[in-house]
This record gives structure tokens, C-alpha cells and sequence, in this order.
């Protein structure tokens, strides 16, 4: 029997959920410092890009592209930061990060060092409906 997907309590406590994308779930990190949205593929038992089957793998390069493309549109960052590191949830996700040379921590990776900055209730409504409207427009 093959088993569900579930997301991962900390991603669950730590996201909120912006779509759900043909392969992915795409989520908004709750930190309002710089644009962080996180794809997670609905595969069950999934570390690595590599436990994918490659069709999979072709959505997530599709979904990562898309998604990139909504964070450069929508907020025009000076650089995109993707990966997919894991050290600390196992469940495979894609980090796709909006970074300014004008952040807290440029030039340095946000991972330990950017700290949280939850959203305001108003600020995550703008957050989100910014990164839906341009999904659709994409």
C-alpha cells in the first residue's frame, strides 16, 4: 500500500500555504524580511530530488522555474537563492529565496542567520495575494 503525503510538522508550523501546484505544494516561509516560498512535491517518503521518478523530476524543474519567475516579477530581487538542502527537515523541498543586497545578511546565506520577522496579519494578506496574482499571470 503505497503510503500519503504529508507535510512536515515544522513546514507545517512554519509556512503558510500559498498553492497547490501540480506536483508541489508551494508554501510562504513566515519571515517578512525577504520573499521565501518553499516548493514540497505531495510524494510521500521523499528526501532527495534523486527519490523522484523523472517525471517528477521534470515537473519540479518546471514548478521551480515558475516559481522563480513570480519572485522576479513580483519582487524584483537582486538575486534568487534555490536549494534544496534538507539538513534539517528531511522531507524534500525547494527553497526559492528573493534576496537584496539591501537584506539584513547580504552577502551571507539566510539559513541561521536571518532572524524570523513574522508577518503582520496585513502583511501576509499582500504577501500572498501578490505571489497568487502573479502565478496567475504567469
Amino acid at each position: 500500500m503505497l503510503k500519503e503525503f504529508s507535510l512536515d510538522p515544522r513546514l507545517q508550523a512554519d509556512c503558510f500555504t500559498v498553492a497547490e501546484l501540480e506536483l508541489s505544494k508551494l508554501l510562504l516561509l513566515d519571515n517578512s524580511q525577504v520573499p521565501w516560498l518553499i516548493l514540497v512535491p505531495k510524494v510521500a517518503d521523499v528526501a532527495e530530488i534523486t527519490d523522484l521518478n523523472p517525471n517528477q523530476q521534470t515537473q519540479l524543474l518546471a514548478e521551480i522555474n515558475l516559481v522563480s519567475s513570480v519572485v522576479q516579477d513580483a519582487f524584483s530581487p537582486d538575486k534568487l537563492n534555490v536549494a534544496a538542502i534538507g539538513n534539517v527537515v528531511n522531507q524534500l523541498h525547494v527553497h526559492i529565496i528573493g534576496r537584496y543586497h539591501t537584506d539584513p545578511v547580504w552577502p551571507s546565506p539566510v539559513w541561521g542567520n536571518l532572524q524570523d520577522e513574522p508577518y503582520h496579519e496585513d502583511e501576509l494578506a499582500i504577501r500572498l495575494n501578490t505571489i497568487r496574482s502573479a502565478l496567475v499571470a504567469s
